[in-house]
């Protein structure tokens, strides 16, 4: 890898191409660098992930909505469309990537990627594979392509941190997306360099969407960085350009949005020949909730093990989690948003907030990405009581180590202590997720085809959970054309088309 300074520049300083961030992130791009065996593994394993969770999403508001939107949008001559996650009918591809970027995204349940900033890169593959299907791509160059949105945009995420500016993660998903179809379609550095820097400037917004009262939109931002990625590989192929240079401009990205005139970056990219091995350093989820919940979850069911007692509230005096500053000032107490004790609160509210997450897994010593969301889950009396006992503190310590480039000792647990009405106390911490590579319970090919299974369980039949399965594991050796089989169709009666609300188009 090379560390790339990124600055501001004055116009008059006339900063050239080659030198500009967004240049060599497209030179990333459009090197013919072969894929790892290992990323091609990876690369499989998270095209089964992001269709189960969206088959999980297939009758939730937000899917429903955007699947409507994208039904009145017909293919272009350009190609044969995208396929939308439940059904047969294709769309228009940014249409496509609209429709599926909603329905993964919407239970916060497929991978992360955490380190100066935040991502979810399997936001990458609706994009990705939507234009892969209208332009008959083969499985090696979806593959390809794929490889470069998680490569470019985990290295975006280790450079530059947007959320200090509350700016959303997914102006990072945006560019990220536009290189990885600039890949896939063997695109030139010129055009992959425009498309790149239209994605960043149409894509960049507040993260308003993730405070207080979180609305569904939240599940819409990287699907609309992803539509706003094809769209932007579709001007730069017929000659349109961005604004120039897209970060280092001194009215640009960096100057105005971020750290300022006076900034400085490191970005980390493959030098050319270098594989693209950024997917390894990610990891999935085994629950549906923010990712910094993950190990709390598997805590908390430990706990309820071990010692049951914690799980009633006339036994409890207090639980506070010592955990890193984004767990606390995030989703934990150190928001200050009430509405993470509301018993009212949305599902999207709830999943940002740890002390709930804590609570309901600590007393059912489970999770469910249904159940525990509830709204007569969140409201039983004894759950209430409990959960507003629960506050978050941040700790120096894990907070470092959760910013730490050692993936050994990274981490995004904490300590919890529990006092009890005697006085006694109940300590116990865990790193990482038991998901996590370096977890109890690392996730491997076995551990994604069962979350597949459990998820699409009742709504998808069995001979098409079989044909999904074997397709996605025979990716690379797909021909062109043949990308379509990478869909997975809901049984009859699953989804009603017919009521869907009704808007503009």
């Amino acid at each position: 890898m090379i560390n790339h300074d990124v600055r501001v520049y004055r116009s008059e300083e006339n900063l050239q191409r080659p030198d500009q961030l967004a240049w060599k992130m497209a030179e990333v791009a459009t090197d013919p660098v072969e894929v790892s065996a290992e990323v091609e593994e990876m690369v499989i394993n998270r095209i089964i992930d992001n269709a189960s969770v969206a088959v999980a999403s297939l009758n939730r508001a937000p899917i429903v909505s955007a699947r409507a939107q994208a039904l009145t949008h017909a293919p272009s001559t350009g190609g044969t469309g995208g396929t939308v996650f439940g059904i047969g009918e294709r769309v228009s591809p940014e249409w496509a990537a609209w429709a599926n970027g909603v329905a993964v995204r919407e239970l916060d349940y497929h991978d992360t990627f955490l380190a100066a900033d935040y991502s979810h890169p399997g936001d990458n593959i609706p994009p990705i594979l939507a234009v892969a299907q209208h332009r008959g791509s083969t499985g090696r160059d979806l593959v390809r392509g794929i490889a470069t949105g998680y490569e470019l945009q985990v290295d975006l995420v280790k450079g530059i941190c947007l959320h200090a500016h509350k700016i959303d993660h997914v102006a990072h998903l945006g560019p990220s997306a536009a290189a990885g179809i600039g890949t896939l379609l063997g695109l030139d550095t010129e055009t992959v360099f425009q498309a790149i820097g239209q994605a960043l400037h149409t894509t960049t917004a507040t993260r308003q969407s993730r405070k207080g009262e979180i609305s569904t939109w939240k599940a819409h931002a990287p699907a609309f960085a992803g539509k706003m990625a094809v769209e932007a590989a579709d001007r730069a192929m017929r000659g349109q350009t961005s604004p120039v240079p897209i970060y280092e401009g001194e009215d640009g990205f960096i100057a105005w949005l971020l750290d300022g005139p006076d900034a400085h970056y490191v970005v980390p990219l493959p030098e050319a020949g270098e594989q693209k091995l950024a997917i390894l350093d990610t990891y999935t989820k085994e629950h549906s909730a923010e990712y910094q919940a993950q190990a709390w979850i598997d805590l908390a069911r430990k706990l309820n093990r071990e010692r049951p007692e914690v799980t009633d509230p006339k036994n409890v005096r207090s639980i506070v989690i010592h955990t890193s500053h984004h767990t606390h000032y995030v989703i934990g107490s150190g928001a200050n948003d009430p509405q993470k004790y509301d018993p009212q609160a949305s599902r999207e509210t709830l999943d940002h907030s740890i002390p709930y997450i804590f609570t309901v897994a600590l007393q059912d010593g489970s999770w469910h990405h249904v159940d525990s969301y509830a709204p007569e889950r969140a409201a039983r009396p004894d759950t209430v009581e409990l959960w507003h006992k629960v506050t978050t503190e941040e700790d120096a310590e894990w907070t470092r180590r959760y910013h730490s480039l050692d993936i050994s000792e990274k981490a995004f647990g904490g300590r919890v202590v529990i006092t009890l009405e005697d006085g006694t106390t109940v300590t116990d911490e865990i790193a990482v997720a038991d998901a996590h590579p370096l977890g109890a319970r690392p996730f491997a090919r076995e551990q994604y085809i069962h979350k597949f299974r459990t998820l699409a369980e009742g709504l998808v039949a069995e001979q098409e959970i079989e044909r999904f399965l074997d397709a996605a594991q025979r990716t690379s050796s797909l021909g062109a054309g043949e990308l379509d089989q990478l869909n997975i169709t809901a049984t009859d009666g699953v989804i009603d088309l017919s009521a869907a609300p009704e808007g503009l188009f």
